[in-house]
């Protein structure tokens, strides 16, 4: 992947941090089942010293704190400053202790080798440009038998929540279609993939399992404001729109949904939930 890349996926996210700090109530409510079973899969331990990468907001690794004490710590990391902010105000507002906020890039950490017990990631390694790279990094990190759990999003026929954007964007030609292996929330939609990747990274076959949720939305106009403020790069493609080509897109995305657009609705969603630990 060119650093050009890695540009463009960094504005992405400082560009996305106000509109997650915004929804972070609302996703938390929705998807802590997702969190809570990345901290059970971990265990945590007093005393352990837990990273958490591509944290967003941090409530995931917020709930490792209480399991680390006494004497154990919580590193909350993004590679976007703006993120890590979000995390830290998030965890004042919370009254949160035993956490280490600091801006981290997945694909080169400022650790130490063997320096972490665990190391939890929800819906980060999809989104980075060279996901063997981190898978590799963060396998360094860890010591000895040490525990990985991280959560990516299945495939688009089951998160129809994102796929109707994207589609619409493709049919309208804004954007192609995703090849393979470009960062993406589907990037890691393949289980095979997802045990490759760790394998050869460095860790035993993981345990992947799946987590279903359900994205509720008040009416059409909720859900493309949050599209806008979540989807990543979608609301990226979108913004960069003219007016007339954006109010197409919208209209084609409300045609898509049919009689759900009228009220209050919700779209399906599917995580994959991967558990595994370092190897050899």
């Amino acid at each position: 992947m060119t650093d050009d890349l890695a540009s463009q996926i960094f504005a992405t996210w400082e560009r996305m941090a106000p509109g997650w700090e915004r929804r972070r109530e609302t996703v938390w409510e929705v998807t802590e089942h997702i969190g809570r079973q990345l901290v059970d899969a971990i265990a945590p331990r007093p005393g352990e010293t837990i990273l958490e990468i591509a944290a967003g907001p941090g409530e995931t690794g917020f709930l490792a704190c209480r399991l680390v004490e006494p004497g154990g710590r919580v590193i909350s990391s993004d590679f976007s400053p703006a993120m890590v902010e979000v995390a830290r105000r998030r965890g004042a507002e919370l009254g949160i202790e035993g956490v280490e906020f600091r801006v981290l890039d997945a694909q080169a950490l400022d650790l130490p080798d063997s320096s972490v017990d665990a190391v939890i990631c929800r819906w980060g390694y999809m989104l980075m440009p060279d996901p063997p790279t981190a898978l590799r990094e963060t396998r360094r990190v860890l010591r000895p038998d040490g525990r990985l759990a991280f959560s990516v999003w299945g495939s688009p026929d089951r998160n129809p929540w994102a796929a109707i954007v994207a589609r619409v964007l493709v049919d309208a030609d804004h954007m192609d279609p995703l090849p393979a292996g470009r960062p993406g929330i589907f990037a890691l939609a393949d289980p095979a993939r997802i045990e490759t990747l760790a394998v050869e990274a460095g860790f035993a076959v993981p345990g992947i399992v799946e987590v279903p949720m359900r994205w509720p939305f008040d009416s059409f106009e909720d859900y493309w404001a949050f599209t806008l403020d979540k989807a990543g790069g979608l609301a990226m493609v979108i913004e960069r729109l003219s007016d007339d080509e954006r109010d197409s897109v919208r209209a084609s995305v409300r045609r898509a949904l049919g009689s759900k657009a009228e009220g209050s609705f919700e779209l399906a969603g599917l995580c994959l939930n991967v558990s595994t630990r370092a190897a050899g």
